[in-house]
């Protein structure tokens, strides 16, 4: 399941990296800018994250049961939900951008940059929650193909777009930061129109039943009991986030371009391990809904070993080579040389992200993500409050904020394997005790 995932979220990767390349010619307050108002999309993904996680664990467990009829209620159900998180997606972003991006912008400039790309891009924030929905019906059955050409076609067609909107070719009408907003959003709509018509003639497990979008609150609280967890851990991630910026604003723009630069990178070199993550979730959801506790911790260490191992070999590649992941994003030296030392220093956390993205899946096939969002919390608490003492330190400088990151990472790795076998003595040792009384009897 992992190598379509991955390479579903390597065009996924290459469409923000697109928007990047494109702005990053307009100069560093629009770099500074874009990536700042970007940081508003953990709020989105967390979002999405209480609506996916939900959709997973309870499809993957459903078909566990080979419970057809509860996977698409589930489903459709999920089809509601998406729709309502939009619409007040839309309302309350354009409501709170003025808000959000005068507390990091470094300068006017920057802020009215973030402002103009967030209020293009809020649509394709909220058609975010339609596309996370289908597909994460799709995950939760085993299928990730067709959600994979769905990314790809977006990539493509962004590409496509981009250039045209942003710089204006073709048309001698450059909309600059705008112009990236919008390709981004009509990109993912395009997305949600191909998965639509996926899911009407192809997918026969679950399906489109418009007899079952009368909400049903019981089926809601279900999927909100998995899925709020997992949304405020993007949630504390956005916080997190938050911080950073706060903390190097005194640097100016070119400090934010240049941790928005390398931040985009990272997130893009996550991909190997995220990817293996992401194929936790539905098969221990539904070996736990079969009743199979052995092959959930076969699935867990497996993953684990392989991530360790992608995540350990990058993390050695990119400490000697950042400059070269970084060059074309940027013109000023300056900005390359922060975005540099970010990506090297950052690089030694890699085999504790990925420790912590396989812990987050496996407690979402689970159904219980809360230990993901206690980790998450810890993470925060244990950056923020050295971070922000730092920052008010004569002799602060921004490296700091880098090596402290790397030791809180390995403090969130700890605490969530510590959670994993918690949870696997409340809830696999009760699984273990079926097989045995089905045996005896």
């Amino acid at each position: 399941m992992a190598a379509p995932i991955a390479f579903g979220m390597i065009f996924q990767t290459l469409y923000y990296l697109v928007d990047l390349y494109f702005v990053s010619h307009l100069g560093d307050t629009a770099i500074a800018g874009v990536s700042a108002a970007g940081n508003l999309m953990f709020i989105v993904l967390g979002l999405t994250q209480v609506l996916g996680v939900g959709t997973v664990a309870l499809i993957s467990q459903a078909v566990g049961r080979k419970d057809k009829p509860e996977a698409n209620l589930i489903f459709n159900q999920s089809l509601v939900l998406s729709a309502l998180c939009g619409a007040i997606t839309l309302v309350g972003g354009i409501a709170l951008t003025p808000v959000y991006m005068k507390s990091v912008a470094a300068d006017a400039a920057t802020l009215a940059a973030g402002s103009t790309y967030l209020y293009w891009f809020l649509p394709g924030m909220a058609l975010q929650f339609a596309l996370v929905a289908m597909g994460s019906a799709l995950r939760g059955t085993g299928i990730v193909k067709p959600t994979m050409v769905a990314q790809i076609a977006t990539v493509l067609l962004n590409v496509i777009l981009a250039p045209i909107l942003i710089a204006g070719w073709g048309t001698n009408y450059p909309m600059g930061v705008a112009g990236a907003g919008l390709a981004s959003s009509l990109a993912i709509g395009a997305a949600v129109a191909m998965l639509s018509i996926y899911f009407h003639r192809l997918e026969k497990y679950v399906a489109f039943h418009p007899e079952q979008w009368r909400p049903r609150l019981q089926s809601w609280r279900r999927m909100l009991a998995i899925g709020l967890p997992a949304g405020g851990e993007f949630l504390l991630m956005f916080v997190y986030m938050g911080v950073i910026y706060w903390c190097i604003r005194g640097f100016g723009s070119e400090a934010q371009a240049g941790f928005g630069i390398g931040s985009r990178v990272m997130q893009s070199i996550f991909l190997p391990a995220m990817a293996v993550a992401f194929a936790v979730g539905p098969i221990v959801g539904q070996n736990f809904g079969a009743q199979l506790p052995q092959r959930v911790r076969e699935t867990f260490r497996k993953a684990l070993l392989i991530s360790a191992v992608l995540m350990g070999t990058l993390s050695v590649l990119i400490h000697f080579g950042p400059e070269l992941l970084v060059r074309g994003f940027s013109d000023d030296a300056a900005v390359r040389a922060i975005a540099a030392t970010f990506l090297s220093i950052i690089s030694w956390n890699f085999v504790a992200q990925g420790i912590v993205f396989t812990c987050s899946n496996l407690f979402q096939g689970l159904g219980d993500t809360r230990p993901a969002m206690l980790s998450t919390a810890v993470r925060l608490i244990a950056f923020s409050l050295p971070a922000v003492w730092l920052s008010t330190r004569p002799q602060f400088r921004i490296e700091h904020l880098w090596y402290l990151s790397v030791g809180v990472s390995t403090l969130q790795a700890v605490v969530s394997w510590l959670l994993v076998r918690v949870q696997f003595r409340r809830r696999l040792n009760s699984l273990a005790v079926v097989p045995a009384a089905a045996t005896a009897a």
